[in-house]
């Protein structure tokens, strides 16, 4: 059987790199985004088209990578999305959108006769680049082994099920983690620096002793310790993936007392630094508190 046509929509920091994997793996790729500069930015095999319905249109498997729950609704069963376009069979959702808009999406798609696999990835863009994420995947399973070759490109799989959304919940409990992390971490080396500790060596103490985290291991030293504060997520996403995670738990009866204290963080940072700020910018909310000055 042929390789199936590939679309993607939503050439970001993440769809960029992830649609230029597939390309470069021999696979024929039209792609949309909004922005005419990332559009213009996508070569190497990939083949612009003018919108997100001549995606669907020419493509048997779309993928999208988008930013918030409500754009991927309009992208791909809106008023000239994805679906609209006629050929496409299987959509991928690669975004962050929670297990509500995942079931609604896939339940206008079936309407359809067309099929949803949620696949929200985790790794960042090193991971996007390198073909080192974490794919967690739920959705049909004749349409989910259809994509997985495809899929594998992106990293490494993991099945949680055919339910619509399993797959976000996984990314939610794995985002509100990385944020928890973040915030305590800024918390307590503002408490060491206070005291009068170098951070550095706060955190090389940290990273070999029970404490570490994702935060002390990678974010501290890429992104806080140089001032930075560029590690490559925005408040913004941040801040709208641990309000999911928080809304979901409320819906299923799950206190979360902690991830609500890390969700005000998230709402304070943005605040004071605007959604488009990184989010370990909480360290310099923190900071400011603290009156001191997190550096190596």
């Amino acid at each position: 059987m042929a390789d199936p046509v590939v679309g993607f929509v939503g050439l970001g920091r993440m769809g960029g790199p992830m649609s230029g994997r597939l390309a470069a793996a021999g696979h024929t790729v039209h792609v949309f985004d909004a922005s005419p500069e990332a559009l213009n930015a996508a070569a190497d095999g990939r083949h612009p088209a003018a919108s997100a319905e001549a995606v669907g249109a020419a493509a048997d498997i779309v993928f999208v990578s988008l930013p918030t729950p409500d754009i991927v609704h309009h992208v791909v069963v809106g008023e000239g999305g994805v679906a609209a376009g006629g050929r496409v069979r299987t959509v991928v959702d690669l975004s962050t959108t929670g297990p509500g808009m995942a079931g609604r999406v896939a339940s206008a798609l079936r309407e359809r006769g067309m099929a949803l696999i949620d696949a929200p990835v985790s790794g960042g863009v090193a991971g996007a680049k390198g073909g080192t994420l974490a794919v967690m995947v739920s959705g049909p399973k004749e349409a989910v082994a259809l994509a997985e070759p495809l899929l594998r490109i992106f990293g490494k799989l993991f099945y949680v099920g055919e339910k619509p959304g399993l797959a976000q919940v996984a990314k939610l409990a794995n985002n509100l983690l990385a944020a928890s992390a973040l915030v305590i971490s800024c918390e307590a080396a503002a408490m060491a620096v206070k005291a009068g500790l170098d951070p550095r060596t706060l955190i090389d103490i940290v990273n070999v002793s029970s404490g570490r985290n994702s935060a002390t291991q990678d974010k501290f030293p890429r992104a806080i310790l140089t001032r930075t504060f560029d590690f490559g997520f925005a408040t913004g996403l941040s801040y709208k993936d641990v309000r999911l995670c928080i809304d979901e738990a409320e819906s299923l009866g799950v206190p979360m007392v902690a991830g609500a204290a890390v969700r005000q963080m998230l709402a304070i940072t943005q605040a004071r630094f605007g959604a488009d700020s990184d989010f370990t910018s909480i360290a310099r909310v923190v900071e400011q508190w603290a009156g001191v000055e997190i550096k190596g």
